[in-house]
C-alpha cells in the first residue's frame, strides 16, 4: 500500500512495516515532520535508518518503522475496564465518523465485550489520547459481623439536678439472671456480586467476623432468629477480665458482715446491704458494694482483687481500715483510714487524717477536703480545700511515671509470663496423658494427677494476675500525663505540695493548680 507518493518521495507500507525512499535531492528531516503530522498511524521506530535514507538520498525502499492500526483496545487485568485509543487523525475522524463507530463496535464484538459499554463523543475525540468504552459493575462487599453486648454498671456518681456528683447512689453492680441476654452477633453478610464487561459474574468479598469474646464456663451461644446470642449459663453479676465478658459469681449479704457471717472471702462479687463490722474483713476477686448509709466503722480490710470497691456511706476507720482496689475506689468520706487502688480514687467529702495512694484521687471541686495524712498520686490530685486553719501537716504527692523503670519492668514481666506459659504448657501435656490412663491408674497416680491439676490451676491464676500488670503498666507508659495537683478553694498553711522530686510547703492560703513549669514548682 502507498501511503503517500510525490516528487520527493515515496512512503509505502506491507505487512504492517513502513518503508521511505528519497526522489529528490532536496527532501530533508523537517519535510519528513509534516509527513508524521499528516499520517498519525506512522510510527518511526528506527529513526537511524530514517536520518540515513535522507542523507544518502536512497532511492531504494528502507524500513524506517511502522503502520499501526486505526484503533486499540485495552482490557484490564481484572475485566473490569476496556481502554480506546484511535490513532487516526482528528480530521480523518470527523470525516469518517460512521465508519469509526462502526469499527469501534466491531473490536468491542471481537473481544466479546458485551456489558458496561461507555459511548464516546467522537467530535471530541484526541489522536493518541485513550478513552473509556466499557466498565464494569464492581462487586459490593458484605457489612461485617455486628457484636453488641449488655452494657455493664457504669461505675460513675450520679449528677443531680443541681450539677452536683453523688458519689453515693450509684448503679454498681448488675445482676443476671440464669439464661439472661449477654449479647448478639449480626452474622457477616455475603455482598452483592458484581459483572465484569464480558458480561461474567464477579464474586463479592464477605465482610469480616468479628468473635464474640467471653467465658466459656459462664456463657454459651445459641442462634436466635439468624443472630448468634450469648445467654448466661448461671445467675450472677455481669463483669469483664482483660475484654473477655463473663457472668461471674455474685454473693449477696443482706445485713452486716460480722459475728454471723465472719470474716468473707469471694471468688466473686459481694454486695453487703448492711456493713462491715469492727474487726472484720471482706475480700473478692470481684467489685465489692458495701450499701449500709452509715458506711464502716474499724472494719480491718475491704479489698477487691480484680475489681472495684464502693461503700456507699463513709469510712471510720480509727487508723486500723484498709480498703484495696485493683482497679477503683468509690467511698462517701474517709476517716483515719489507708485506701490503695490502681487506678482512681473517688471521694465524696473529705478525706481526714488518711493515707491514700491512687493512679488519681478526685474529691468535689467545690466542697471536698483533704486534711491531715498523705497522699500519694501517680497522675493527679483534684479537691476544693487542703489542710485546715490550724496548719495541719496535709501532705500532698504526685509522683509522676519514670518510664525507664516502668518499660524495663514491662520486659521483666514479660519475661516472667513467657516462663509461666512454657511451665503451663508442660503441666498441660501431662494431664492430657492422664486423662489417657484416667479409667486405670493407681492410687498414687491419681494424687500425682490432682497435684499436676493444682499447680496448672495456680500457673493459670498466676498468670492472669501477671497479664493484668502487664496491661495496667503499658497503659501507663501509652498515657501522656499532665501532673498536677489542684486546689480549687483553698490551700492553709502547713500544706506540703510535691511533684516529683519537687516540693514546696505552703506558708500562706492559696489556690490554683500546681505543676511544674520551666523546671520549678509553681507555687
Amino acid at each position: 500500500m502507498i501511503i503517500e507518493k510525490n516528487d520527493e518521495i515515496t512512503l509505502s507500507e506491507e505487512n504492517g512495516r513502513v518503508f521511505i525512499a528519497i526522489s529528490n535531492n532536496g527532501y530533508n528531516l523537517k519535510k519528513f515532520d509534516e509527513i508524521t503530522r499528516k499520517y498519525t498511524r506512522l510510527k518511526v521506530s528506527d529513526f537511524m535508518a530514517l536520518k540515513k535514507a535522507v542523507e544518502n538520498k536512497s532511492q531504494e525502499p528502507i524500513e524506517i518503522g511502522s503502520w499501526i492500526e486505526s484503533m486499540e483496545l485495552i482490557i484490564s487485568e481484572d475485566k473490569m475496564e476496556a481502554l480506546l485509543t484511535i490513532y487516526e487523525s482528528q480530521t480523518y475522524i470527523q470525516e469518517n465518523l460512521a465508519d469509526i463507530q462502526k469499527s469501534i463496535q466491531i473490536l468491542l464484538a471481537d473481544h466479546h465485550i458485551t456489558y458496561g459499554q461507555e459511548p464516546i463523543d467522537l467530535l471530541t475525540v484526541k489522536t493518541g489520547k485513550t478513552y473509556i468504552v466499557a466498565k464494569g459493575l464492581p462487586p459490593q462487599k458484605g457489612k461485617d459481623a455486628v457484636v453488641t453486648y449488655l452494657s455493664q454498671a457504669e461505675k460513675k456518681p450520679v449528677v443531680n439536678e443541681d450539677g452536683k456528683a453523688d458519689y453515693f447512689d450509684m448503679n454498681f453492680i448488675v445482676e443476671i439472671k440464669e439464661g439472661s441476654w449477654l449479647g448478639e452477633k449480626v452474622p457477616p453478610q455475603s455482598g452483592i456480586e458484581g459483572k465484569n464487561i464480558l458480561g461474567e459474574p464477579v464474586p463479592a468479598e464477605p465482610g469480616e467476623d468479628v468473635p464474640l469474646k467471653y467465658d466459656m464456663n459462664s456463657a454459651y451461644e445459641v442462634e436466635e432468629d439468624g443472630k448468634t446470642v450469648l445467654r448466661s449459663k448461671t445467675k450472677g453479676v455481669i463483669g469483664e477480665v482483660n475484654g473477655i465478658l463473663s457472668v461471674q459469681k455474685h454473693l449477696i449479704i443482706e445485713g452486716d458482715v460480722g459475728l454471723e457471717t465472719g470474716n468473707l472471702t469471694f471468688d466473686g462479687s459481694i454486695q453487703v446491704k448492711g456493713t462491715v463490722m469492727p474487726g472484720y474483713s471482706v475480700i473478692a476477686s470481684g467489685d465489692v458494694s458495701i450499701e449500709a448509709k452509715e458506711g464502716v466503722n474499724s472494719a480491718e480490710l475491704i479489698k477487691s482483687t480484680e475489681g472495684d470497691v464502693f461503700i456507699k456511706g463513709g469510712i471510720f476507720g480509727r487508723n486500723v481500715t484498709t480498703v484495696e482496689a485493683l482497679k477503683n475506689i468509690y467511698v462517701k468520706h474517709a476517716n483515719e483510714c489507708t485506701l490503695e487502688a490502681k487506678g482512681n480514687i473517688h471521694i465524696g467529702y473529705y478525706a481526714l487524717g488518711s493515707i491514700i495512694v491512687a493512679n488519681e484521687l478526685f474529691l468535689d471541686k467545690q466542697k471536698g477536703k483533704i486534711i491531715g495524712g498523705k497522699v500519694i498520686a501517680t497522675n493527679s490530685i483534684t479537691a476544693a480545700y487542703s489542710g485546715n486553719s490550724l496548719e495541719r501537716k496535709t501532705e500532698l504527692i504526685v509522683q509522676g511515671v519514670d518510664r525507664k523503670i516502668l518499660t524495663e519492668n514491662a520486659k521483666i514481666k514479660a519475661k516472667e509470663m513467657m516462663g509461666l506459659q512454657e511451665q503451663m504448657t508442660k503441666l498441660n501435656y501431662q494431664i492430657s496423658q492422664f486423662n489417657q490412663l484416667k479409667n486405670k491408674m493407681t492410687v498414687q497416680q491419681i494424687a500425682i494427677f490432682e497435684q499436676t491439676k493444682q499447680k496448672y490451676n495456680k500457673l493459670q491464676h498466676d498468670a492472669k494476675e501477671l497479664d493484668t500488670e502487664i496491661q495496667r503498666i503499658l497503659k501507663m507508659l501509652r498515657h501522656t500525663a499532665d501532673y498536677y495537683i489542684t486546689i480549687t478553694k483553698e490551700a492553709n498553711a502547713g500544706t506540703i505540695i510535691q511533684i516529683g522530686h519537687k516540693s514546696s510547703v505552703i506558708s500562706s492560703p492559696t489556690k490554683g493548680k500546681f505543676k511544674i513549669e520551666n523546671g520549678e514548682l509553681n507555687v
